[in-house]
């Protein structure tokens, strides 16, 4: 059984999986904490609580998702296109639940609901998340096929936020003079977004296939998945990515966070936030078209490196020039995403390479194990950008109705420094200490097939 050869609708269908993903994640991510203060009226400091807890039972949640995932039986549509199926349907159910207002309730009792509804989302999507992003090493173990997933699954993640970006823009009224937001277009809206997202599951559970067998793992000696667990955290590639990974992610919506602040105070542009957004993701339609062949010529590593290191050191030029035109800052923010798009479009196909690395060098054969130790590494990113982001503007002595030329001069600092840093240290590990290079990765696709084709001949013995 051959595995590579991947089709085009292979990739569309793998590029649905995400898409429909980002489409409730959006949600999360752009509309719930302001739904949180604006409509249920729950306080600020509590909200950071829950999300903070919610991270904290992330540590617990992902790895037993992962290790249940790889424990189960192989189904007839694979080990984890199946999931596809199964969570689709919780998932959309529990992404309008969220969004659901009970009347009558205290303000104590929202945060109570919003605890039960947020935590279970959480859960639930990793239980989509953790088998979708394992799927990846098992669809092919090509590395040219395996760079055309990833563009496709970032091509798809940055479609998917659209919707609720959409939604923020359109949800609001006004009554008497005042501009608020209306639950009733908020609830249909992410409803009608629930609904979309199961289409788009659909798409990549029809779509996609596993040519890598899985062996059966569900009678497995006791003890044997903490085992992978520890050999998993003593891989110096797994560990090297996972943290580039968690500061890439926390730099960009560090910055994403703070664009609202910069068109609101300091550009006084209402729809800048949205244009630097869009700045720096035009690059990535462009290099999609060619990134694999980049890849193929560079070798992965080398190619994302470059892409941290131009990140980098362009939002470092914007806090030496301390420019107050609004299309400079806009022209630096479309060279850093030129850096942004190149590492979004291999992320990806990265974490393969980590996960054949730990199946061929250290035995470890449970791929959502190691997916879902990385998912959590990787999400830290949130956690870590939101404390930084209120750390930053509590520093900076940042008041909404007392806003003061040092206090915009920190927030234009806080907005290019940190996230610049973030890259460049981002960059240093993957440059320096990622050792998974084009030779490298060349040679393990060798043994990964190598060790396919024994395991095939095991299973037919």
């Amino acid at each position: 059984m051959k595995t590579y050869g991947i089709t085009t609708k292979n990739k569309i269908g793998y590029m649905f999986g995400d898409l429909g993903m980002q489409m409730v994640f959006g949600l999360v991510s752009s509309v719930l904490q302001k739904y949180y203060t604006d409509v249920l009226g729950i306080p600020i400091v509590l909200i950071m609580t829950l999300f903070i807890v919610a991270r904290i039972w992330d540590a617990v949640n992902d790895p037993l998702w992962g290790t249940y995932v790889d424990t189960r039986p192989v189904h007839s549509a694979g080990r984890y296109r199946i999931w596809i199926k199964r969570v689709a349907l919780p998932l959309a159910a529990v992404t309008i639940l969220m969004f659901i207002k009970i009347p009558g309730l205290s303000s104590t009792g929202y945060f109570i609901y919003a605890c039960i509804t947020y935590v279970s989302f959480g859960m639930i999507y990793t239980g989509m998340n953790v088998p979708y992003g394992s799927m990846a090493s098992v669809m092919t173990t090509d590395d040219r096929e395996r760079s055309a997933l990833s563009t496709f699954r970032s091509i798809g993640s940055t479609i998917g936020t659209i919707p609720a970006i959409l939604l923020i823009m359109l949800c609001y009224s006004t009554k008497d003079g005042v501009r608020y937001m209306d639950y009733t277009k908020i609830i249909f809206g992410v409803t009608v977004i629930a609904i979309g997202s199961l289409a788009a599951y659909a798409a990549c559970f029809k779509w996609t296939e596993e040519k890598v067998v899985s062996a059966s793992k569900e009678n497995r000696p006791k003890g044997e998945t903490l085992k992978a667990v520890k050999n998993i955290l003593k891989s110096k590639p797994f560990l090297v990515l996972a943290v580039t990974a968690m500061l890439f992610l926390s730099g960009t919506v560090f910055s994403q966070s703070y664009y609202t602040y910069l068109a609101d105070k300091y550009f006084g542009m209402p729809a800048f936030s949205t244009l630097a957004l869009v700045c720096e993701y035009v690059p990535m339609v462009v290099f999609m078209f060619f990134a694999g062949k980049l890849v193929a010529k560079f070798g992965r590593k080398e190619f994302c490196s470059v892409g941290l290191l131009i990140a980098g050191v362009f939002k470092i030029v914007l806090y030496f020039i301390q420019t107050r035109n609004v299309w400079v800052f806009l022209l630096f923010c479309l060279l850093s995403g030129v850096g942004i798009a190149i590492m979004l479009l291999q992320s990806w196909a990265l974490i393969t390479e980590v996960i054949d690395y730990n199946d061929v060098v250290l035995g470890v054969k449970d791929e959502a194990t190691s997916y879902s130790l990385f998912s959590f590494i990787r999400k830290l990113g949130h956690a870590v950008s939101a404390v930084f982001v209120n750390a930053s503007l509590m520093s900076i002595g940042y008041s909404v109705n007392n806003v003061t030329e040092e206090t915009l001069k920190g927030m234009y600092n806080s907005s290019v420094l940190i996230p610049g840093i973030a890259f460049l240290v981002a960059f240093v590990l993957l440059k320096f200490f990622y050792s998974l290079g084009k030779d490298e990765v060349a040679q393990l696709q060798v043994e990964k097939q190598k060790l396919i084709q024994q395991r095939m001949q095991q299973v037919n013995e």
